[in-house]
């Protein structure tokens, strides 16, 4: 229950709050995320949500401008198009997508491997598009910061910044940044977001040149995949997006009243996910070899790493998890080598950096461990990184 404080705080805030117009419904609501406070908000948390991805995919930049095109073509006829859109592709297998407030979309590889063509893809984005557009995401932390904490906690939020220059805090603000964006990211949408997203997204698609045939194939496969209880789509794109035969049977309905001789894009799409889809056995066993690795079977991750550094020698995230059992087996000049090559494949990802200022704080190397944990804490702040840095300090 809130107390006196809140409910005043509380009170404060919607006084002060205008009534508008939700740029994409034209339903009035209120609102006291402006859309400077949503942009801010999503250019502070993107590099967050995407460090907490897996940073992004590096090897197949022609896949990341592929995904930027089709991406900017939608957002472009969009209700928001002068919103500043950007288009990532994350190293991550679990099938998910997000988007965060002010027009921040990121998409795992691991859904892309699952799509058919390009008219699904555009169904995705236009999905995400939608969310942002109408303040999907800004609504929920509104919902939340009015129903939690009050006055206090929206300021606190909005604002989101680690630009905090008494160092006693910085960790503190640094984490609170990071997870901000972790909420963000995992925002479970309601029935009535997710229908919203699915309807206008679909009309973005058609006015794109996209047939909406896409969006009704993509709702159906999720929905088969739902029943399947498929573990890796629980966990990524349907915690956050639930399928429901309510919507697949909705999108249908639409598709029937739009234009039907429009593009799926198949081979274009085949064209251009070719690499991706020729490397997917390689990033499978990745993923077993870090079930593995969890599982203290360090020579079996060993075994499935390195069939996938054989497959895909430029993937750094492989050499990564080589390094992390190397450390295990207590094969420290191996693991510095394993660390070093990541970062020379990928300078972009903080997880590189974490487990080499790790690795250097046990050689007793003290300046180049923190400075590799400054770098790392930087990009996504860790609680094992802090504690390290204040042994170091």
């Amino acid at each position: 229950m809130l107390n006196i404080n809140q409910l005043l705080a509380i009170t404060t805030l919607l006084t002060l709050t205008a009534c508008a117009k939700n740029p994409v419904t034209g339903r009035q609501e209120l609102h006291f995320v402006s859309t400077d406070k949503e942009i801010k908000m999503g250019l502070e948390n993107y590099q967050y949500g995407q460090q907490a991805s897996g940073g992004q995919y590096a090897v197949d930049p022609e896949l990341t401008a592929y995904v930027q095109e089709v991406g900017q073509k939608l957002a472009k006829n969009s209700d928001r198009p002068d919103l500043p859109f950007e288009f990532v592709v994350l190293n991550d297998s679990v099938p998910n997508a997000w988007a965060l407030p002010g027009g921040k979309i990121a998409v795992n590889r691991g859904l892309l491997t699952h799509l058919e063509n390009e008219a699904e893809l555009a169904a995705v984005l236009g999905h995400e598009i939608t969310h942002a557009a109408a303040r999907h995401g800004a609504k929920a932390m509104e919902r939340q910061i009015i129903m939690s904490t009050g006055l206090v906690a929206a300021n606190v939020a909005i604002a989101a910044t680690h630009k905090v220059t008494d160092p006693a805090y910085k960790d503190k603000a640094l984490a609170a940044s990071a997870a901000v964006a972790t909420g963000l990211i995992s925002t479970k949408y309601s029935r009535e977001a997710e229908l919203e997203a699915d309807s206008y997204g679909m009309d973005y698609m058609v006015k794109a040149g996209y047939s909406p045939e896409g969006a009704v194939s993509l709702q159906q496969t999720f929905v088969k995949l739902m029943d399947k209880k498929s573990p890796n789509w629980v966990e990524g794109l349907f915690a956050s997006h639930p399928p429901s035969q309510e919507r697949a049977s909705t999108n249908q309905k639409r598709a029937l009243k739009m234009p039907q001789d429009l593009m799926l894009g198949k081979e274009r799409y085949t064209q251009k996910t070719a690499k991706l889809k020729q490397h997917k056995a390689a990033y499978e066993a990745y993923d077993d070899g870090v079930k593995a690795y969890k599982k203290e079977e360090y020579a079996q991750a060993l075994t499935l790493v390195n069939q996938a550094i054989t497959v895909v020698p430029e993937e750094a995230l492989f050499y990564g998890l080589q390094g992390d059992v190397f450390t295990k087996q207590d094969h420290k000049d191996k693991a510095m080598n394993a660390y070093q090559t990541a970062i020379s494949k990928n300078p972009n990802y903080f997880y590189y950096y974490h487990q080499r200022g790790l690795l250097y704080e046990k050689m007793g190397k003290k300046t180049e461990a923190k400075a590799d944990l400054d770098k790392a804490q930087k990009w996504l702040p860790t609680e094992t990184a802090a504690a390290a840095l204040k042994k170091l300090a």
